[in-house]
């Protein structure tokens, strides 16, 4: 076993020292907004980052929130896209940006949510708010509650609009990581968000994030703008198996977030790929099993497992099977029994648990006790070796 663990490392130390062990790329692009970060929806790799804990005014960049818990409602059953909605005097006198609707009429609860995705209406949200919850004050302890679930450490909304008010602030990570789960969770809800114009009430409104006619791999998500929080933009794209989320804290214009926002796309998906390296159930491995009606089973990964890496370094990533012991039945189907390791060089750089993909079950009390004896026996000598 010893012998075993020696060939191994020298083996990881001729790789580190003979191929190298990271590719060469530049430093993230400088970016003169005050709070942003770049990361990988779905390995949650951070590739470039400033002050991203630090408490800012998201303005409406809120109403990815009001976005998602619509939608988690709509899920639930507890409402429907088809709803006519009526419009209160409060939501109608709602200052900022518009979708035009007027106070006693219906509004289709689908329509409300385009209205507050594309044209960010203020007016939108508040509606939406009102429907869900009887109240936008209801809503918001809603909202609150979802923040809580999902760990947005840095986030507190009073309001579903964005609208500047003390003590309604989030962070450019928790930002990031409520868009990543609003795009893995509400797929369809998502694919409003590169819809580049609606129009209601005959007043056309385009989409404010203008990456939307630059570049077709961009497919959302939000704008936001007060002067207090300054222009915000928050920006996702898929190109092939990688999508990328930029979050754009308080740039001083319009045109500086969105070129700070490619730039820092473009850094991402030229010097980074997201692989999936093994799948849920995959079989890799047979292996023995001790006193057990059968004698092996195939082990497979819990889970699907990506990683996000300079792309040359894929082909030096060494997966590792380490159990935790030796077999001994009975497994139940689904039972971790170990881990997959995935090194680059000598650095662990990710890990999968491994599950029995089937049920052993485990020899009666004769044959038991002699598997017993053979794995005695079977430990010592590979202890000796």
């Amino acid at each position: 076993m010893i012998r075993k663990v020696f060939y191994f490392c020298l083996a990881l130390f001729l790789s580190y020292f003979l191929t190298g062990n990271e590719s060469f790329i530049p430093d993230p692009p400088s970016i003169g907004s005050s709070n942003y970060i770049l990361i990988d929806s779905t390995t949650n790799r951070i590739l470039a980052q400033k002050n991203p804990d630090e408490r800012i005014e998201p303005a409406s960049i809120t109403k990815i929130m009001t976005g998602y818990v619509v939608s988690d409602q709509v899920e639930e059953g507890f409402i429907n896209l088809q709803d006519e909605v009526l419009i209160s005097e409060n939501c109608w006198r709602k200052e900022g940006s518009k979708m035009w609707i007027r106070e006693g009429t219906t509004v289709s609860l689908l329509d409300l949510i385009k209205g507050m995705v594309i044209q960010s209406g203020n007016d939108a949200s508040c509606a939406i708010a009102e429907h869900v919850a009887g109240s936008e004050e209801n809503f918001v302890e809603l909202m609150m509650k979802y923040v809580k679930r999902m760990g947005l450490s840095n986030t507190n909304f009073v309001n579903a609009t964005g609208w500047p008010e003390e003590n309604h602030y989030s962070s450019a990570r928790d930002i990031a990581k409520l868009s990543s789960l609003l795009i893995k969770d509400f797929p369809e809800h998502y694919s409003l968000y590169k819809e580049k114009s609606f129009t209601y009430n005959n007043i056309p409104q385009r989409n404010r994030n203008a990456l939307l006619w630059q570049d077709d791999s961009i497919d959302g998500i939000k704008t936001g703008h007060t002067e207090t929080a300054g222009f915000c933009l928050v920006s996702s794209g898929k190109r092939d198996d990688t999508r990328l989320i930029s979050v754009i804290i308080k740039s001083n214009s319009e045109k500086t977030r969105l070129t700070d926002t490619r730039r820092l796309l473009d850094y991402g998906f030229r010097y980074f790929r997201t692989k999936k390296l093994v799948s849920k159930g995959q079989k890799l491995k047979e292996e023995q099993v001790w006193g057990g009606e059968s004698d092996s089973v195939f082990i497979a990964p819990s889970r699907d497992f990506y990683l996000t890496l300079p792309l040359r370094d894929f082909k030096k990533i060494e997966p590792l099977i380490v159990l935790n012991d030796y077999l001994q039945a009975p497994l139940s189907e689904g039972q971790v029994v170990g881990k997959m390791l995935f090194k680059l060089g000598a650095e662990d750089v990710g890990s999968i648990d491994l599950i029995a993909v089937e049920e052993i079950k485990g020899m009666g009390i004769f044959g038991k006790a002699w598997s017993n004896i053979k794995l005695l026996v079977y430990r010592f000598l590979m202890e000796e070796d």
